[in-house]
């Protein structure tokens, strides 16, 4: 699987410089709770990438203290999923991969 994520890479947006910068500082509000070869986090890593947006991956399969904040957060641990951290540091755990491309696409597609 990892192999095929690697082979089927896409490009990613260009963006300027300065727009790219203000992109990934709204990104640091973002984290993806994975695992490495789930076929469904590999397809939200991808979307990513054609999105150009960097988002601090965290793997919940191998790192205890990941899977641990993902259950006490969602209340599961389930991946893909994405922490949306507002600035009074309130959090929004949005699962499926689906609906996070959806997200993220809403969010950053037309930056």
């Amino acid at each position: 699987m990892r192999l095929w994520e690697i082979a089927n890479r896409p490009k990613g947006m260009v963006r300027s410089p300065a727009r790219q910068l203000e992109v990934d500082k709204q990104c640091t509000n973002l984290a993806l709770y994975q695992f490495t070869t789930c076929p469904f986090c590999i397809k939200v890593r991808q979307e990513m990438r054609r999105l150009s947006i960097n988002i601090e991956r965290r793997d919940a399969q191998k790192h205890e203290q990941n899977r641990s904040d993902l259950i006490q957060g969602y209340g599961q641990p389930k991946v893909p999923c994405l922490k949306i951290t507002d600035p009074a540091g309130n959090a929004v755990w949005l699962v499926e991969s689906d609906a996070i491309i959806a997200y993220l696409r809403g969010r950053f597609a037309n930056t």
